[in-house]
């Protein structure tokens, strides 16, 4: 099928089904999923879509709330959440973000584990209520329902009054140039704050977050130290990364 044939038929799935993923186009089109990707990234800079984890929907539906977030490539996010355990200690204090894939790996720690984590994440409240030795600190500030998180000049003073031995930063872009990146302006704020505070960053990403670039900068590729994708560590999606100082996972 002529690529300008691809183009028309991606967008009038978006019409119909306002999501669509990679996987499910590939078979549609009885292309590869890399043929998939490099159309939407196409359609996607021409500013006819949107991207998300996976796949795309249309513009006008971009962001994707918070509960569309955490729903969506739970497979993928239950294998980062896996991987990350390895990371955690007892008595650890850790920073956890507003990324979707946190409470995945929330729901992942033992039952008895001892910790302190501080975070603007309001959906790991109810989760946590579930585990009597985890103290749960919620940053204050300015409510964001976009990410179900807390924003703003308190949210980001609170965080750099903590010191923590470990941050889990949710990701919306990962590129080897450009570096880790925010579609939400005040979200990239807390990264920020968070990332000052902490003594070793692990930076999560979906497989779909590489090579993706959004509005707001958060940090360059070497200022975490390890970054945890759905991959496996030898896939060629992650070669780019491979000169870099950090740890994959």
């Amino acid at each position: 099928m002529l690529k300008e044939k691809r183009f028309e038929f991606i967008l009038n799935q978006l019409e119909s089904e306002e999501m669509v993923s990679y996987e499910s186009l590939a078979e549609k089109l009885d292309v590869s999923e890399d043929t998939v990707r490099r159309d939407i990234d196409h359609l996607y800079k021409i500013g006819l879509l949107s991207k998300v984890r996976g796949g795309a929907i249309q513009r006008s539906k971009n962001p994707l709330t918070f509960e569309d977030r955490n729903s969506y490539l739970k497979r993928e996010k239950d294998v980062i959440a896996l991987k990350a355990q390895q990371f955690i200690k007892e008595e650890m204090t850790l920073f956890m973000d507003g990324g979707t894939t946190i409470c995945a790996i929330v729901n992942y720690l033992p039952a008895d584990i001892h910790l302190r984590i501080i975070t603007s994440n309001a959906m790991l409240i109810p989760i946590l209520e579930n585990y009597p030795n985890i103290e749960l600190v919620l940053l204050g500030g300015k409510y964001h329902k976009q990410t179900a998180s807390t924003v703003g000049q308190t949210t980001c003073n609170e965080a750099r009054s903590y010191i923590a031995d470990l941050y889990f930063m949710g990701t919306c872009g990962v590129d080897s140039k450009f570096g880790i990146s925010a579609v939400v302006k005040e979200d990239a704020e807390v990264k920020l704050a968070m990332l000052a505070s902490a003594k070793k960053v692990v930076a999560l990403a979906n497989q779909d977050r590489l090579r993706v670039t959004e509005s707001f900068k958060v940090c360059d590729v070497e200022q975490i130290d390890v970054l945890i994708t759905n991959l496996a560590t030898t896939d060629k999606s992650l070669d780019e990364f491979r000169h870099q100082p950090i740890t994959l996972v």
